[in-house]
C-alpha cells in the first residue's frame, strides 16, 4: 500500500513539474539571419484575429541579433503565428508554430526566391 501511494505521489508531481516546464517552453529566440533589418516582430495565439503589438517597439533586429520572446508563466496555448516585418515594410508570417517544442527559430532569405525561411530547433 505505501508503495503505492508512494507511486502515486512520484506520478502526480512529475505530472506537475511536466506542466510547469511545458509553460516556461513557449519562450523562445527568434535569430535574425536573413541579411536584412526587421523592424517589427509580432507574436500571437493561432486562434487570435488580431497581432497585437509589435514585440520591437522603438528597436530594430538587425542581421546577426537574437530577440528572446517570453511568456507570463499562466500562459497556456502552445500553437503561435510569427510575422516579422523588414525595414522595407516586406511581411512574412509563419503560421500554427508549436512554441511548446522550439526554443529558437532562426530566420534566413534567399536572394534567388526571395523567400524567407525558418529553421526550429
Amino acid at each position: 500500500m505505501r508503495a503505492l501511494l508512494l507511486a502515486a505521489f512520484a506520478a502526480l508531481f512529475l505530472s506537475v513539474a511536466g506542466e510547469a516546464n511545458a509553460q516556461a517552453r513557449q519562450d523562445f529566440a527568434i535569430v535574425n539571419q536573413t541579411g536584412y533589418t526587421i523592424d517589427e516582430v509580432y507574436v500571437s495565439p493561432t486562434s487570435a484575429n488580431n497581432w497585437g503589438d509589435d514585440l520591437m517597439g522603438d528597436n530594430s533586429l538587425e542581421n546577426g541579433m537574437t530577440l528572446n520572446v517570453s511568456f507570463p508563466v499562466d500562459t497556456t496555448a502552445c500553437r503561435y503565428d510569427i510575422k516579422v516585418v523588414y525595414d522595407d515594410e516586406t511581411p512574412v508570417e509563419f503560421r500554427n508554430v508549436n512554441l511548446c517544442r522550439i526554443a529558437r527559430v532562426t530566420l534566413f532569405y534567399n536572394r534567388g526566391s526571395g523567400e524567407t525561411r525558418a529553421v526550429v530547433e
